[in-house]
């Protein structure tokens, strides 16, 4: 691949189209491009420029670059088909024998090529192009605050990845993810290059946290089911047809939804359901895998969604993933059992077509019952769990998941709150499976790639998906760098972790509320509006951590309930629905702050929130901060809850009182 790329200089110095001296040096996108070669000049995209797909297959990225591009920059590019001419944007899919399926080219010169074998390929290339554009690799000119024209360097682009999987697991079981956020995750996924999305559908707390009682500690199964009504969680589920939409928009873009419904262990949901199949020897959150019935209720729950009904598939990728991760291993006879029923469950999704993914646990259930391996992929977590070198020797394949270094656990004092980003760019690649190793060759295949995950362990303290995506987002965006480039990244971290803020999380996204830098003003506030308050590029429909929102209150008596703020995912209340006091919601939960104008009163009232709390200032002064209560403490520990806000901004609610000066900041 080198010796192409030289002999390509090469020619192209030759013609004079490129030049060592005065070259464009590569251009930053997540993940960095693995060859460049620079050249003289840019490449100036216009309203004029048209988007060719030259060949069969490409129309798809064709429409969705024209889309993206439309969202993110301004300009509406014409697509269009017939021979490229200079000044075009080409997109063709050019199938190659023993090509990397997500490699591509992009050609700069006259025109811009992107090539690829695949249309996945050709979907990466495409989202390469769109952050070159952003600043500040695209130089913009701007007319009315829109881009009239964006000039992109001149050069050559030949890149492929290192890892097959690049992904993320979310647990959705302890807590509720609404389907809106897992399409929006999907976006930013594809934005990076992320094409692995594991969903955990059920899960449970831990039953300390509810006076060690199993039947208070929460549990939830988060799909439709028909199987067994009642099984599905009311306070939050997905549809068998948002759960097929979801897989299909993953499916159109590059990324791949991996279905996990785990068992035996974290199946408290199930044992609720059904009290007869849980252990009375290791807790009801493990199910008795002793008992004749279970292997029964585990097959009926998993055909449901492996069968075509008459609606389609319901798990419509080629992998799903079985759990069986952390059940007791105290009695030789029970990990037998173990063994047999992770078997029984591989063979089983395997014979409706699904390759089966399971969390590594063998060696924590050594024994000897044989548990297949052959086309059966092991997530890596835990060496005391399952040993890597002994599972891939048996025939695994890995994806490397080191609880150790890439699981977040928010807000629970374990794990991580925030990943190390830092240390994970500078030191870690998937071949290196834990802290202290082992450490693989760089291109042992039997390492498929990476994952990073949160678990939600603490089942209602609080956290909100808002939170939740704080911790998420510089993650993926940290580790798409090194399960694209691995080894190989040549930007500093303190250069990559200041330039990757500059970049979208996606076209249309913007799921950390990021505002301005201008504040936004608004004269007088009327019940009743859209807001939507608008500069320059920003829609603004809520103001992310760090932020204030300011305004002037003239008070009346308000009834209870009175909304001033909401958008889809928050409420902020003039008159909260239990207090009658200042207060917000968000997730389920209601937070009061300890003050009420009074009728009359004219106040100035300033909200400031992070990502850890929120403040409440009266006339300047501040009245008091939401900063977390202890949710639960043995004396020694102590867990809080999380009292953040994303503030609401799409439209106000119907209020009495006099709202003016309003004003939203970045702090």
């Amino acid at each position: 691949m080198k010796k192409n790329i030289l002999l390509l200089i090469l020619s192209l110095l030759t013609v004079g189209i490129i030049s060592v001296r005065g070259q464009k040096p590569k251009p930053f996108v997540i993940p960095e491009i693995k060859e460049w070669c620079g050249a003289l000049g840019d490449f100036t995209i216009t309203d004029n420029t048209r988007i060719i797909d030259a060949s069969e297959g490409a129309w798809v990225q064709a429409k969705a670059l024209q889309e993206d591009w439309q969202e993110l920059l301004g300009q509406k590019l014409t697509r269009a088909q017939g021979k490229p001419q200079a000044g075009d944007i080409v997109l063709k899919i050019v199938p190659k024998k023993k090509a990397n399926p997500e490699s591509y080219t992009i050609s700069i010169g006259d025109k811009v090529e992107l090539t690829a074998p695949t249309a996945t390929g050709l979907y990466w290339a495409t989202r390469t192009l769109l952050q070159m554009a952003e600043r500040p690799n695209g130089q913009c000119s701007m007319v009315n605050g829109q881009r009239s024209t964006v000039s992109l360097p001149k050069g050559i682009i030949n890149d492929y990845p290192d890892f097959e999987v690049r992904g993320f697991m979310i647990d959705c079981g302890r807590k509720y993810i609404p389907i809106s956020y897992l399409q929006e995750l999907v976006k930013i996924m594809a934005y990076y290059k992320m094409n692995t999305l594991q969903v955990h559908l059920n899960d449970n707390g831990f039953c300390k946290y509810y006076d060690n009682d199993w039947q208070k500690t929460y549990a939830a199964f988060r799909l439709e089911c028909e199987t067994y009504p009642g099984l599905t969680a009311r306070d939050g589920y997905y549809t068998k047809q948002e759960f097929r939409r979801l897989q299909q928009q993953g499916l159109s873009c590059g990324v791949e939804i991996i279905p996990e419904i785990d068992a035996p262990a974290h199946s408290l949901a199930f044992t609720h359901y059904r009290p007869e199949l849980g252990s009375k020897r290791f807790g009801v959150d493990h199910l008795d895998i002793t008992n004749p019935q279970t292997i029964p209720f585990l097959d009926s729950l998993w055909r449901e969604y492996l069968v075509d009904e008459g609606e389609g598939l319901v798990f419509i990728g080629p992998r799903v993933h079985i759990g069986t991760d952390e059940y007791n291993n105290s009695d030789p006879a029970v990990v037998e059992q173990f063994r047999l029923l992770a078997d029984h469950l591989i063979k089983f999704v395997e014979s409706y077509g699904k390759q089966a993914c399971l969390w590594g646990s063998l060696t924590h259930a050594q024994g000897t019952t044989p548990v297949k391996s052959d086309n059966v992929i092991m997530s890596l977590w835990y060496n005391g769990y399952a040993k890597p070198d002994s599972m891939l020797n048996l025939g695994y394949k890995g994806i490397s998941i080191p609880d150790g270094l890439t699981y977040i656990v928010p807000n629970a004092g374990y794990y991580f709150d925030y990943l190390n980003i830092r240390h994970l760019y500078n030191h870690w690649t998937p071949n290196q499976v834990g802290n202290h190793g082992p450490t693989f060759p760089y291109d042992d295949h039997r390492i498929m790639g990476g994952m990073f995950a949160v678990w939600n362990d603490i089942c209602g303290n609080g956290i909100s998906v808002k939170d939740i995506h704080h911790r998420v987002y510089p993650a993926l965006q940290t580790l798409s760098a090194k399960f694209w480039t691995g080894r190989d990244v040549s930007v500093p971290f303190n250069e990559f972790d200041s330039l990757r803020l500059t970049l979208s999380e996606a076209p249309g996204v913007n799921e950390l509320g990021k505002l301005p830098d201008t504040p936004i003003t608004v004269a007088t506030v009327q019940p009743n509006q859209e807001l939507f308050c608008k500069d320059k590029d920003f829609d603004i429909v809520e103001a992310g951590y760090n932020y204030s929102v300011s305004f002037h209150l003239k008070a009346v008596k308000e009834s209870k309930g009175t909304i001033l703020f909401s958008s889809p995912n928050a409420t902020f209340y003039l008159a909260d629905p239990v207090t009658g006091r200042l207060g917000y919601e968000r997730d389920g939960y209601l937070y009061s702050f300890d003050f009420a104008p009074y009728p009359g009163e004219e106040v100035d009232i300033t909200i400031e929130g992070d990502n850890r709390e929120t403040r409440l200032y009266v006339n300047g002064n501040l009245a008091e901060r939401k900063n977390g209560r202890t949710y639960w403490t043995d004396g020694k520990k102590r867990v809080t809850t999380v009292e953040t806000l994303v503030f609401p901004l799409q439209s106000t609610g119907n209020f009495r009182s006099t709202i003016t000066q309003l004003v939203v900041r970045k702090l």
